[in-house]
């Protein structure tokens, strides 16, 4: 798989480990930060994510690496019974416990301190599981999909939504600028954490995107898989079954 990268290079911590401590020290301009970078589109990409899950008419939806929950509140427009979400990092989870109260979602969504490699959930138990822009902090990728085909009912769903690298030049080079000088440092200025911004990139750029992905899924056991790139292939759109 590579070599794995990690938020902090000076720690000798997990990488789950310093995931959870980066997300924790971000939490408070996290949402804020997703907005203003993506200029916005994250939304659109959160919207068209979701909507290729609506044909599944899923019932019990797991949203897994949900921070403060953004992914989760759209799935609600599946209409399930229940949306559950997990994180590893507690002050994302308390943000995104405020933001469902003052929504009056609270009933809708249930949100746990979880590790995406270690599922709390029994077999089979979700039609859906969906992870928005997670699978690349997994410690151990092969290892969290594994867990995401266990928890799926036969025939369910997994929905993932990832940066990926542009295949057209000139939008990669004007999409290595941007996440390399203007991220990172917007990143620094207003998060106050030097290196979380900085790992946005790296992980992302170590990421095995695409048509790599796509045989990853598979070896973990996930059939029918897609992958659909959207705004010039800065991310994209992955989907797979539990046969």
């Amino acid at each position: 798989m590579g070599t794995t990268v990690r938020p902090y290079k000076e720690s000798n911590a997990a990488k789950k480990d310093q995931v959870a401590r980066m997300f924790n020290n971000i939490a408070w301009r996290y949402d804020f930060l997703n907005r203003f970078l993506s200029l916005g589109i994250d939304r659109v990409w959160r919207k068209k994510a979701i909507r290729t899950l609506r044909p599944h008419q899923p019932r019990q939806v797991l949203d897994i690496a949900t921070g403060t929950g953004d992914l989760a509140i759209e799935a609600l427009k599946l209409n399930p019974d229940q949306v559950t979400g997990v994180d590893i990092s507690v002050d994302m989870l308390r943000i995104g416990r405020e933001k469902l109260k003052r929504k009056g979602l609270s009933d809708k969504i249930h949100l746990l301190e979880g590790d995406s490699e270690k599922l709390i959930f029994n077999d089979n138990k979700f039609d859906a599981v969906t992870v928005a822009f997670g699978v690349r902090n997994f410690e151990h990728l092969q290892d969290g999909l594994r867990e995401i085909l266990r928890v799926l009912r036969p025939g369910g769903v997994v929905m993932i939504l990832e940066f990926s690298q542009p295949r057209n030049a000139l939008m990669n080079r004007l999409y290595q600028f941007y996440s390399t000088r203007i991220t990172p440092w917007f990143g620094r200025k207003i998060s106050k954490d030097p290196q979380a911004y900085t790992y946005l990139h790296e992980s992302t750029a170590a990421f095995p995107s695409g048509q790599d992905f796509l045989r990853i899924m598979e070896s973990c056991g996930f059939q029918k898989t897609v992958v659909k790139p959207m705004t010039f292939g800065v991310v994209s759109i992955y989907t797979g079954f539990k046969p």
